[in-house]
């Protein structure tokens, strides 16, 4: 793996009835120089504000935070005109959106709201038919053609250009879709506990990286990011990362899990899940967590 400077966020929902207090965890994120802010993007939930439109007014109250949808449910935006959104929020922005993609999952409530029911290998065909669509749509002056069995454009005027080089970063579970993510993806956002246990992440890794390498890529190229659920005590705990467990120790506890996913596993990006997102945890984090990590992995 790469030796990089290692990268640290916060996920955080969009919950309707919270977006006062997520306005404000994005704020303090931004003015503690945390590096990445996560929200989810569930489009189906009801009780669940649109990702896009919280992630633009987050972009606009803050400075320095690079925001993404993680992930952006694929089967529910349609990737021409997602490609224009993330231009626009990178241009916007100054530069600070990324684009996690989801190939999808809960199809039922997929369906319920328009969208497609796919296979597994359905969603990957999909999934990569929309990344050549999105890249394409950022060349500006050109007109994009792409023909797939799931998305087409047709000599559609592309445009405009992100700032910078938005990195499209697949939230990959199965060994195809992770395979997929080292051939094509510029970074992989490891899905949460649920939905692939820990012990599935240096199997995983190693698909990556062979995948990137038979596609004639370098694997440190691909953003390797870890997200973890869990809580920051005051007291330790296990440390021990089993199956769909929570993690619960302290500060000290948590450091020595990320600096040993740095070194052994080959993580270079941390987003925390903070079971209780407020303000507490988000402090312990920045102040208690992250400069421990950055001196274990110096």
């Amino acid at each position: 793996m790469r030796s990089v400077n290692l990268c640290f966020g916060i996920q955080l929902a969009p919950t309707a009835d919270e977006l006062p207090r997520i306005r404000a965890l994005a704020r303090l994120a931004d003015r503690e120089g945390l590096d990445l802010l996560g929200i989810q993007d569930h489009p189906y939930a009801g009780g669940l504000a649109d990702t896009f439109a919280v992630i633009a007014t987050v972009l606009a109250e803050t400075e320095r935070l690079r925001v993404f949808p993680d992930v952006a449910s694929l089967p529910l935006r349609g990737p021409a005109l997602l490609g224009k959104q993330a231009a626009t929020l990178d241009l916007l922005s100054g530069g600070r959106f990324e684009l996690a993609l989801g190939a999808g999952a809960f199809w039922p409530a997929i369906s319920a709201m328009g969208g497609p029911a796919r296979t597994n290998p359905e969603a990957l065909q999909a999934l990569t038919e929309a990344t050549q669509i999105i890249r394409a749509m950022w060349v500006p002056g050109a007109k994009a053609t792409v023909q797939g069995a799931h998305y087409a454009v047709s000599g559609v005027q592309s445009g405009p250009a992100p700032v910078h080089p938005v990195g499209i970063w697949f939230g990959s579970v199965g060994p195809k879709a992770n395979a997929l993510t080292g051939r094509i993806a510029d970074g992989w956002a490891a899905p949460i506990p649920h939905y692939l246990p820990y012990e599935k992440w240096q199997g995983a890794q190693q698909i990556i990286s062979a995948s990137a390498i038979d596609a004639g890529r370098d694997p440190g190229d691909v953003m390797r990011m870890a997200q973890l659920v869990g809580d920051i005590t005051e007291a330790p705990g296990s440390v021990r990362l089993r199956g769909e467990e929570p993690i619960r120790t302290d500060a000290a506890g948590w450091s020595r899990i990320l600096a040993d996913l740095a070194t052994e596993t080959g993580f270079d990006t941390f987003v925390y899940w903070p079971e209780s997102p407020d303000e507490t945890q988000l402090r312990r984090w920045v102040a208690d967590v992250v400069p421990r990590v950055r001196e274990l992995c110096a």
